[in-house]
């Protein structure tokens, strides 16, 4: 069981000034194990692999989830793989899986193994719902108390620096 953090805020989010969007690696995790997956071509693809990414491929990838396969976490994504990832954001953007730039998932491939760590560490991305809460996990309840209440201090925060 997760558990997690609703904030309501007083910002429109109807106001394109007034949008709350960003990510932060909680000092705890979430205390689950993270799949990541990258989808990478070349060089790039060793160094995912070497930073501990569960899943790193290209034309493979997008096939497996073309045929209905989303068993991973996170996707991560080079800007030159974009072009193929792009035609999965029907299957990917429902579920909160699409790599985007504003959220940090698109990155170069010497950035790769930073984004595959932080990803692993528990990265979480917070973003202005239309009803102008924000909700956030912070980890399972297998966490304990101390444990949940730094996630939530680090997120808190996070969020606080990025109010418009």
């Amino acid at each position: 069981e997760t558990v997690e953090l609703h904030l309501r805020t007083a910002l429109d989010p109807r106001h394109a000034e007034q949008q709350l969007r960003g990510t932060v690696v909680l000092p705890h995790g979430l205390g689950k194990d993270v799949q990541v997956l990258v989808f990478v071509e070349g060089e790039g693809a060793k160094l995912a692999e070497e930073a501990g990414a569960d899943y790193v491929g290209s034309d493979d990838l997008v096939k497996k989830i073309e045929g209905g396969w989303t068993d991973f976490d996170v996707a991560l994504a080079t800007k030159e793989a974009m072009g193929k990832v792009t035609r999965l954001g029907r299957i990917l953007g429902p579920r909160g899986l699409m790599p985007s730039p504003r959220a940090g998932t698109v990155v170069e491939p010497e950035h790769l193994p930073k984004a595959v760590r932080d990803a692993k560490a528990g990265r979480v991305e917070f973003r202005l719902d239309r009803t102008a809460l924000v909700h956030v996990p912070l980890g399972k309840v297998s966490l304990n108390e101390e444990e949940l209440l730094e996630n939530m201090a680090t997120l808190v925060e996070a969020i606080v620096k990025s109010r418009p």
